[in-house]
């Protein structure tokens, strides 16, 4: 599946604009409108009509295979009415309406168990879930938005027509998408969906905009996963006011201490925020940011919430500034802070933090993507002393996890599987799944291509690494050191048994 590029005001859709028609010789072509859906993306195929398959964007690549739980959803035809073709595949977005959302909530409380983030997690999490009975229960609802592949039945000349088309077969179609034929007309709908989204009923984070006629589509092309011939036109993050109660301290994998907001809970953008980002130490002083003061704070593209800064004219003196601890919350070991680094960091290589947070790292959907093993399972694993390092992860057994409460025989067979299949994954995904300071995703498809397996990688030194155009001292240095340290180098010794 395609991923698009982001604008963030009218000076950035004008230079998009500028560039796309420079593509097509400034041919006149025009827009398509979109609200943007907060939900997860899927594609959908029909053979004869009946829906055989259904599949989320997984990697981008290659999907998740989904088809049992997106038969749950009501909103999505199993069989397709008026004039099909023998083939035919469609995107769209699932997502959890907002109503359900505070349902599902409501009943968690209820029950006394932890509250979902916010809507888009929880429908994400609902489509992958292990029993379709679930996500049936969850109220989970489709706008179909593209038309992939119709065996050359029926060939559409703009992108307005194939939405209409797929009205035809019974597909939900945003009924707010509207034609452009300018950047002033992509301007007022933007401005009107910013005033208007929170009576939608669902999130929408941004606009959509697409050139309509295929034709220019084709000669603007794709670049990677991003087509040139559509952007997203994302709303600005809400900002809202509440009390910060104290500042906390979380421990990352490479031993980072990252404070964190804890705040009076308030709703954003629909969503009940309780804690926010506060970067590092440099960012808190450089804004004066103290315990007990009123605070501004938004969700970065949606998702995020942070902390912009202190409402001074609420302050009562009573606030001093924020200092970071000189030892480590999770371990005690003394808090090292380089002149180089805006970070504070704990040293301590066997620091728990530092553990947990490098097997979420590991076993993530960009790493290793060991799905089914999210942060519960990771904390519950190291909890039970399954895992003592991500090498151990190889010597799990069915029979290790099958009497895990809450776990069962599923769940179970889906992770050793899992776990099976990642041993085919790449050298590069391997290398940043190790989760080595400065190395990630970009830097370690550097490295496989220029050594072509692990051992060249350990053996190279300094100014080996330095000559790779895009490898500088920083990661040169990070790499070095790693591979110097003899307990990694038992786990990867371990790791590639």
């Amino acid at each position: 599946m395609l991923s698009l590029g982001n604008a963030f005001d009218k000076s950035d859709m004008e230079n998009w604009l500028r560039r796309v028609r420079g593509l097509v010789n400034n041919e006149i072509f025009s827009l398509m409108a979109e609200l943007k859906i907060d939900g997860l993306a899927v594609s959908l195929i029909y053979e004869n009509g009946l829906l055989v398959q259904g599949s989320t964007r997984g990697n981008g690549t290659i999907g998740e295979d989904v088809t049992q739980n997106i038969k749950t959803i009501k909103s999505i035809p199993l069989r397709l009415s008026g004039n099909f073709p023998p083939h035919l595949e469609v995107r769209g977005e699932v997502y959890m309406p907002i109503a359900s959302f505070t349902r599902l909530n409501e009943q968690r409380a209820a029950r006394g168990e932890s509250l979902y983030a916010n809507p888009r997690n929880s429908g994400a999490g609902s489509i992958r879930n292990l029993d379709p009975k679930v996500t049936a229960s969850r109220n989970m609802q489709i706008w179909v938005y593209s038309l992939i592949d119709n065996n050359g039945v029926h060939q559409p000349d703009t992108h307005s027509q194939s939405l209409e088309y797929l009205k035809t077969l019974g597909f939900r179609v945003n009924p707010h998408n509207a034609l452009c034929g300018s950047i002033e007309d992509i301007e007022a709908y933007h401005k009107s969906w910013i005033e208007n989204r929170h009576n939608l009923g669902y999130e929408a984070d941004g606009v959509v905009v697409k050139v309509n006629e295929y034709s220019a589509q084709n000669r603007m092309g794709v670049v990677g996963r991003e087509p040139r011939w559509a952007i997203a036109y994302k709303f600005p993050a809400e900002r809202v006011m509440t009390k910060l109660h104290s500042i906390g301290i979380n421990v990352g994998r490479t031993g980072s201490l990252n404070p964190y907001a804890i705040l009076e809970p308030v709703i954003v953008s629909g969503v009940t925020v309780r804690n926010a980002s506060l970067h590092n130490e440099e960012d808190i002083l450089r804004k004066d940011i103290r315990e007990g003061d009123w605070v501004t704070i938004e969700r970065a593209g949606e998702v995020i919430p942070q902390v912009i800064g202190p409402i001074l004219d609420r302050r009562t003196g009573s606030g001093v500034p924020f200092k970071m601890p000189s030892h480590c919350p999770i371990c005690a070991s003394l808090i090292v802070k380089n002149t180089d680094d805006a970070m504070h960091r704990c040293p301590n290589a066997s620091c728990p933090a530092q553990f947990f947070e490098l097997l979420k790292h590991f076993v993530s959907k960009g790493a290793m993507n060991i799905d089914g093993l999210g942060e519960k399972w990771c904390n519950i694993l190291i909890e039970q002393g399954l895992i003592n390092d991500i090498s151990d992860l190889y010597k799990l057994r069915k029979s290790d996890l099958v009497d895990l409460e809450r776990m069962g025989d599923i769940l179970a067979t889906k992770i050793i599987s899992n776990i099976e299949e990642s041993k085919t994954n790449t050298l590069a995904t391997f290398l940043y799944s190790l989760g080595i300071f400065h190395v990630g995703s970009e830097v370690a498809e550097l490295l496989a291509a220029k050594y072509d397996n692990l051992g060249n990688i350990m053996a190279a030194s300094h100014e080996d690494l330095i000559a790779i155009q895009g490898i500088g001292p920083k990661i040169a240095d990070s790499l070095v050191s790693y591979f110097s340290i003899p307990n990694n180098l038992e786990i990867i010794d371990k790791l590639l048994i």
